[in-house]
């Protein structure tokens, strides 16, 4: 199983919204900055995220997205389903055909790694990562303004 950036950058953008966004929306802009994510990519993701319910965005002066629902309510999972991103283990995907039409004898075992990784990745929060030291440690870092180029800061705010 191999999980596309499409996935990653989803999660990571999602974390760093429950973490920032507590008090006010967050500019996609600041989020591609300290994340490293394109602003055009970024706004192609978060179009599917709204689709879902996961964010929500805000118009106007001061605006720019919200959790759609409390971080505690939003998994890993469905961030990554939200994106369609394929969480397959098979080499099948989960058709059974993967040798000649039949199912190969490794496919039970592919199958249950998947549906543990599922459980897995539905079992974690983003309320459950932003707890993490390790995640705060990263975001405060990542917090400081004279760490992040300010070239593309310009850049991501004109366009």
């Amino acid at each position: 199983m191999k999980l596309t950036t499409k996935g990653r950058y989803a999660v990571t953008a999602m974390l760093d919204l429950a973490l920032n966004g507590e008090h006010q929306a967050v500019c996609l802009g600041d989020i591609a900055a300290r994340q490293d994510i394109s602003l055009a990519y970024l706004e192609q993701l978060f179009t599917r995220l709204r689709k879902q319910g996961l964010v929500d965005s805000v118009r106007g002066p001061g605006g720019g997205y919200r959790l759609g629902r409390p971080a505690e309510e939003i998994t890993v999972a469905a961030i990554i389903a939200a994106v369609d991103e394929p969480l397959e283990t098979t080499r099948c995907n989960g058709d059974r055909n993967c040798q000649r039409g039949e199912r190969c004898l490794t496919h039970q075992l592919w199958e249950d790694l998947g549906n543990h990784i599922q459980a897995f990745l539905s079992g974690v929060t983003l309320a459950s990562l932003a707890r993490r030291e390790d995640v705060r440690d990263v975001a405060a870092r990542q917090a400081h303004p004279a760490e992040i180029p300010l070239r593309r800061i310009a850049r991501e705010r004109i366009s």
